[in-house]
């Protein structure tokens, strides 16, 4: 019980950070939307894995290297808003979903890990894990590969909860116009989501 309570900071960061709306969770819910939650669930596991990886690959000394080379940052950040800009026109012109049948090209679960290696947000999440929950025991690999977990596992709850989210906008928007407005619409969040990193600077 007291290893659960000393852990329970992070817990709580954690689950913030994988449950409040960014570029991922905007991709799975309508993905789910769109393909339905069996031809979405490899997404969210591949988003889920990559991050917990960047979680862990920070931690074990490469958040070092991005602190010491803002440029560095700099570039992944203009790479992942201009990708995602992208993704979010095509998100926009797309046809409403079908709403009797599935569609062909669900968010793939390679996509979803490539957008963590150059999502902004994945990456300043790992780093602020680094600094307020750096291991200082005798064996930080260790504990940087418990934290790690406890985020996948952590992100992968968080994760289908939007899945099942995108699922119940079919019950919500039940005309063919209805859902393409939806789709507008978050497209637009994710346009958003894209560039709100370089807005607040």
């Amino acid at each position: 019980m007291n290893l659960f309570y000393s852990y329970l900071p992070f817990l709580l960061f954690a689950f913030v950070a994988s449950i409040t709306p960014g570029p991922t969770n905007i991709l799975i819910l309508t993905s789910s939307q769109r393909f339905g939650i069996k031809a979405t669930l490899p997404a969210v596991v591949s988003a889920c894995v990559a991050a917990s990886l960047i979680v862990f690959i920070s931690g074990a000394g490469a958040g070092e290297v991005l602190r010491s080379y803002p440029l560095v940052r700099e570039v992944m950040s203009w790479a992942g808003a201009l990708w995602l800009s992208w993704l979010s026109w095509q998100l926009f012109t797309a046809p409403a979903a079908d709403l009797q049948g599935e569609a062909q090209r669900p968010f793939s679960g390679r996509a979803a890990a490539l957008l963590q290696l150059i999502n902004p947000k994945t990456w300043m999440m790992a780093l602020a894990v680094v600094s307020l929950f750096a291991p200082h025991g005798t064996h930080p690999l260790r504990e940087v590969s418990l934290l790690s977990l406890w985020f996948l596992l952590i992100s992968l709850l968080c994760l289908s909860a939007w899945t099942l989210l995108g699922k119940a906008v079919n019950r919500l928007f039940r005309t063919t116009t209805s859902l393409l407005w939806f789709q507008r619409v978050m497209a637009l969040c994710l346009l958003f989501s894209a560039w709100a990193g370089f807005l607040g600077a």
